[in-house]
């Protein structure tokens, strides 16, 4: 329902390859970190955003979206469904062209408010799965 092939396929291919990822520390046990390694194996810079500003997988961390000085292509978000939205806000503040909430993270008012600003976005699901998957 939030999620078709086509969109998926849009932000892994075509909405560029710095993905801000969002909850990623060092923490190896968490699923984000074992995801931002899939995306670099995929060609994807990954940089962590986390309020430890973390120095993860060769990447520099950030403790906000806005604190990162370059362009964000896409925003991965890692954290739960109560603060997801207002990291899908800001993905939209920064120019982000695409929000990704990983599987579990479910807000459908966050995806309506960040469609209708014009990204693209996928909820519910995991890149690490979807790579493989469509390619």
């Amino acid at each position: 329902m939030y999620a078709d092939d086509e969109t998926i396929r849009e932000i892994l291919r075509e909405s560029g390859d710095t993905w801000a990822v969002v909850g990623l520390s060092a923490n190896e046990d968490r699923a984000a970190f074992g995801v931002a390694r899939v995306l670099q194996r995929f060609g994807k810079r990954v940089v962590p955003v986390h309020p430890k500003a973390e120095t993860v997988h060769g990447e520099r961390g950030y403790a906000t979206l806005a604190d990162i000085p370059f362009p964000v292509d896409v925003v991965d978000v890692f954290v739960n469904s109560r603060l997801a939205g207002p990291v899908a806000d800001e993905a939209v503040a920064i120019g982000a062209k695409a929000v990704w909430f990983q599987l579990g993270v479910i807000d459908p008012d966050a995806y309506a408010r960040t469609r209708a600003a014009g990204l693209a976005m996928v909820m519910d699901r995991c890149p690490a799965i979807e790579i493989p998957r469509l390619s």
